[in-house]
């Protein structure tokens, strides 16, 4: 398939520079069959039911961007957390001035660390305080994504994590996620819904443009994942009752398929996935998805269009565009069922 079939038109001033006012205090999308439904979030309680069990990701973000300076010389250094490898090291992004060699010296507050090594695109690099998730928690930014025109304040701190944030390890927010407050997930308690959490830690090629003509050319990021085995039987539980497997989430819906890839049931796994789901992917196990707007051209777009088929997918949003949705991160969500 063409890379083309999955653009569409955006106007700026419909991406999302700041969440709403509430967590739950946004619009919601439904997409129904090739029917367009304009609701809210908290409308959300009244599309699922006792029978249904919501996933979500309980990863956290790391304030994953740091700024140091670069020894001896103290030109200006920017590294951005992939994923912490070992107690004293780290997969990152980096940007400088100069070309990025090996045995590159640099300081970020009082901590020193060195490039190590180039693997895959990324550098690996060692703290000499012996600790990289500390050193990015006391002197990392939140890294808001390249589309929020802004910098981080006090605020992201809390409104670019979700409420079950507990595992630290993501760059990027499992953004479907932070639309549910107390209010909401207490109102989907009352209707009897039934909830589990696994962990994907969203890696910094979430945002790496799609750079082939044709989707199946495309090399996909791995993240790293783990399910449990409450959630494992959690699933099997609602196959047996005839319910729905609701995923909060791309990630969720990633990890999920990646667990039951050539078996089509869930198992409890602790692994690396690079799957790539775009039109012509049998999904397994996600039934119903809460998702936020993509990029055109990205991943999951794509994810989305294999989900519920491409043409309903850019028809919704062109929808949301001429209603005035709001895009991205903090923007506004969809609740997509699985096409047939």
């Amino acid at each position: 398939m063409e890379i083309d079939l999955f653009d569409y038109d955006l106007p700026p001033e419909l991406i999302a520079q700041r969440p709403p006012a509430e967590r739950s205090g946004g619009r919601l999308l439904r997409l129904h069959g090739d029917a367009c439904h304009d609701l809210m979030i908290t409308d959300l309680v009244d599309l699922v039911d006792e029978n249904d069990l919501m996933v979500f990701n309980d990863t956290r973000v790391v304030p994953a961007r740091l700024v140091g300076r670069k020894l001896p010389g103290g030109g200006r250094i920017e590294i951005l957390l992939e994923r912490v490898v070992g107690a004293g090291e780290a997969l990152v992004q980096i940007g400088t001035s100069k070309t990025v060699r090996r045995g590159l010296r640099f300081a970020v507050g009082a901590v020193e660390g060195e490039v190590i090594d180039v693997e895959n695109g990324f550098f690996r690099v060692g703290f000499a305080a012996g600790d990289a998730l500390a050193v990015f928690e006391k002197f990392g930014k939140v890294p808001l994504p390249p589309y929020i025109h802004r910098v981080d304040d006090d605020s992201d701190r809390e409104r670019y994590q979700t409420l079950f944030a507990s595992e630290p390890g993501a760059v990027a927010a499992p953004t479907a996620g932070l639309h549910f407050d107390r209010l909401l997930l207490d109102a989907l308690d009352r209707r009897g819904v039934h909830r589990a959490t696994l962990t994907l830690h969203v890696g910094s090629g979430t945002f790496r443009p799609v750079r082939t003509e044709r989707v199946e050319e495309h090399s996909m990021h791995a993240e790293h994942y783990r399910i449990g085995e409450d959630v494992a039987a959690a699933v099997d539980d609602v196959r047996a009752r005839g319910g729905r497997v609701v995923a909060v989430g791309t990630t969720v819906t990633r990890a999920l398929e990646s667990a039951a890839a050539g078996e089509g049931r869930v198992r409890p796994r602790a692994a690396a996935t690079d799957i790539f789901i775009h039109p012509g992917y049998r999904f397994a196990v996600v039934d119903a998805l809460v998702t936020n707007f993509h990029l055109p051209r990205s991943t999951l777009i794509m994810m989305v269009s294999a989900f519920a088929g491409r043409e309903r997918i850019l028809a919704a949003y062109r929808h949301a565009v001429a209603r005035g949705y709001r895009f991205y991160s903090y923007g506004d969500a969809m609740f997509i069922e699985r096409a047939s």
